[in-house]
């Protein structure tokens, strides 16, 4: 019996380690969009940003909305201070640097302004035509963002 209950706690902590989010670039999702039509969501942070650092480190590690992302949406993440060009939706985009190593991606600004400010961590949901159809700026629990996520789905 206990060697058999050492088999499944083992068999549950591999099962849960090898569940990982899939991130996307930019750059892919014109011809993943080819294959298979979904939603994009994409998560804007930057390192120096604590409740990001937070959302990375809960929310984006339970394995249901793991599960969820990768099974019915293509995900990215994304640092707003990113400093490499990205070409996407048939535009380039550049980092604009504001100061002595300070700055913000343009495409940063284009997903994540609301309200003509950029607060972070933000999260954009992007239709199959690379709509913007919902964003929001602020910490999302696990709990949260799997009820967004099941709303995002309808």
């Amino acid at each position: 019996m206990k060697k058999l209950f050492i088999l499944f706690f083992f068999f549950g902590i591999t099962s849960a380690g090898f569940c990982q989010l899939k991130s996307r670039t930019f750059e892919e999702i014109d011809s993943l969009q080819q294959i298979q039509k979904r939603k994009i969501v994409v998560f804007i942070h930057t390192d120096w940003c604590q409740f990001c650092q937070r959302m990375k480190t809960s929310t984006f590690k339970n394995p249901e909305i793991i599960e969820k992302l990768n099974s019915d949406f293509y995900f990215i993440d994304f640092n707003a201070e990113e400093k490499r060009d990205i070409t996407f939706n048939n535009q380039m985009f550049k980092y604009k640097p504001s100061g002595n190593n300070v700055g913000v991606h343009e495409l940063a600004l284009q997903l994540g302004t609301i309200n003509n400010q950029i607060v972070y961590p933000i999260l954009c949901v992007l239709n199959e035509k690379n709509e913007i159809i919902f964003q929001y700026s602020n910490y999302l629990s696990p709990k949260d963002f799997k009820l967004l996520l099941e709303n995002m789905e309808k």
